[in-house]
């Protein structure tokens, strides 16, 4: 939404909006002069924001009974979700779209690093702050366009991608698609969106059809992977030959995965080979997705967005390989009170494998609560002596006793508001 609402500036439009509570995003809106409120309340709608012109745009997560919204609607006012505006937006463009249940956001960013490096004329819209461009929403051009294809209410089908890869099609947003089974279908009906003659790339292993990619399999493929620091050395093997000596700074391998499409993607588009695998290496990364915020000898503190178990196992996987025999300590919010309920035994399986698990409660976001469905339920199902419950004030007042090993923040909620007085607490604690 806020890249969105960055690109309505962008292109001289008076903007404003609404969001649940403050943050480093809306305060990056507000400082573009964008008006920004977090109550809701129809009075504080402004004047040039009542005018029947106005384009009412809102993402499904904006519960049913919100009194703006419904002002709106009442109003006559045009009413479009968010991916309807970005289907309009990209429908004239050379649209790039990377859908998957994880990796969404990590994949795309990438991907515009590399149309940037090959300078490619291209505008994307983010899920996630680009640690390249210090933003969510990058305009280069508009030949080009990079798009997330969020399965989530699915929005995707609002698309009509020339080019698109799927990343993944593991169970999520059941109280939407009700089982697995339906959410497969949905990408499935994604796939069918492509313009004639478009492209589809497949991660290795997923029922669908399209060039493949993967680690040691597919059309595009890596080999000879080794540690290198923080990141890997590896081979990038595909049907316009091989490229040695690759290297990507980020760990896990899922992240490797991310890299290797977001390559094939632009190296589709006609980018250099040797440019794209130059431009791997200096890539940054994306705010709360593996994101380091103090690394030194014998403690480093990261922040992931992580909320389903196969991204929490991917992060496991990720610090464990880069922090070899280092005691973890992860603290979790869990997001959603559907999702837990729906996930809990694959989430306590999940956080069972760190060496110490802390929970805070229940992200809500649109939701209402649902009976018996809390964090003491997915606690006592953790096996794992080493496990508790945390608020966030007790979070920070024992922070400064946190200063060796590692420390995970987890979770899609806002746990990442307390990142940053994490960071405070225990740098002035050296």
């Amino acid at each position: 939404m806020s890249a969105l609402a960055r690109y309505f500036h962008f292109m001289g439009k008076a903007v404003a909006g609404y969001d649940k509570t403050p943050g480093p995003i809306t305060k990056g809106l507000e400082e573009l002069g964008i008006q920004v409120h977090y109550q809701d309340r129809v009075e504080l709608l402004s004047e040039p924001f009542r005018n029947p012109k106005t384009l009412v745009v809102y993402t499904p997560a904006v519960p049913a009974a919100h009194a703006q919204l419904n002002h709106y609607r009442e109003g006559g006012f045009t009413i479009m979700k968010r991916s309807q505006v970005l289907g309009i937006i990209t429908r004239d463009t050379y649209c790039l779209a990377v859908a998957g249940t994880h990796g969404k956001t990590t994949t795309s960013a990438i991907l515009a690093h590399l149309m940037k490096q090959c300078n490619m004329p291209f505008t994307a819209f983010l899920g996630g702050v680009s640690e390249d461009f210090n933003s969510n929403f990058v305009m280069e051009g508009s030949r080009y366009s990079v798009v997330e294809a969020d399965e989530f209410d699915r929005s995707f089908l609002q698309l009509s991608p020339d080019l698109a890869c799927i990343t993944s099609m593991d169970a999520d947003h059941l109280d939407i698609y009700g089982n697995r089974e339906e959410l497969q279908r949905s990408f499935r009906d994604f796939a069918s969106r492509l313009k004639p003659g478009g492209t589809l790339f497949v991660r290795e292993g997923l029922p669908l059809e399209g060039l493949t990619y993967g680690i040691g399999e597919g059309t595009y493929r890596i080999e000879n992977i080794n540690v290198d620091g923080g990141g890997y050395l590896f081979d990038i093997m595909g049907p316009n030959g091989e490229i040695r000596g690759v290297r990507f700074p980020k760990p896990g391998r899922h992240n490797l995965l991310n890299a290797l499409v977001a390559f094939a993607m632009a190296e589709h588009c006609g980018c250099d080979p040797q440019v794209l695998c130059n431009a791997l290496g200096s890539f940054k990364g994306v705010q709360r997705r593996f994101s380091y915020q103090i690394r030194k000898e014998g403690f480093a503190f990261i922040d992931d967005y992580a909320h389903h178990p196969t991204e929490i196992d991917a992060v496991h996987q990720a610090v464990r390989e880069v922090h070899p025999g280092e005691k973890i300590r992860a603290v979790f919010q869990p997001h959603l009170f559907s999702r837990t309920r729906d996930f809990v035994d694959d989430f306590a399986k999940s956080l069972s494998a760190f060496d110490e698990v802390l929970l805070l409660d229940i992200y809500p976001a649109r939701e209402e609560p649902i009976p018996g469905v809390d964090s003491r339920w997915l606690l006592e199902k953790i096996e794992n002596p080493n496990k508790g419950l945390i608020g966030k004030e007790e979070l920070l007042k024992k922070a400064k006793h946190w200063n060796t090993g590692v420390l995970l923040m987890i979770g899609a909620g806002d746990i990442g508001l307390e990142v940053p007085k994490m960071k405070k607490i225990l740098s002035d604690a050296d």
